[in-house]
């Protein structure tokens, strides 16, 4: 088990391990029913505002500065999401070719907010 603030033996693995600008950079909104207290294996609830009836959003993705509160790690270092198999889709979604190396806008804009090159 780890211990807070440890990164697992996985972070470092590809290149979305060492960054997580994306985490801290974008709003994390996605329909309720993508819940764990509505759908087995769903994001759990405590992580998420809710900001309509058909909207919730991650915690911490909402701030001046954003920072998702599954993120656990330093930014542009090493990082990983405490609930990777269980994150909303548009975390799925995002720039699905990043972990090989290959960004896109999305992924290009968050890095260039920490001051990383793109992909």
């Amino acid at each position: 088990m780890l211990r807070r603030g440890e990164l697992s033996p996985a972070a470092g693995a590809d290149p979305c391990t060492r960054c997580g600008a994306c985490c801290t950079a974008f709003r994390v909104d996605f329909h309720p029913a993508m819940l764990a207290s509505r759908e087995s294996g769903g994001v759990p609830d405590e992580l998420t505002l809710p900001v309509t009836a058909q909207l919730v959003r991650m915690r911490g993705t909402d701030e001046a500065a954003p920072r998702c509160v599954a993120l656990r790690g330093e930014v542009g270092v090493a990082v990983e999401c405490t609930i990777y198999t269980r994150r909303p889709p548009p975390c799925r979604d995002f720039a699905p070719y990043a972990p090989l190396g290959i960004g896109d806008a999305g992924c290009e804009r968050a890095r260039r907010r920490h001051g990383m090159a793109p992909l």
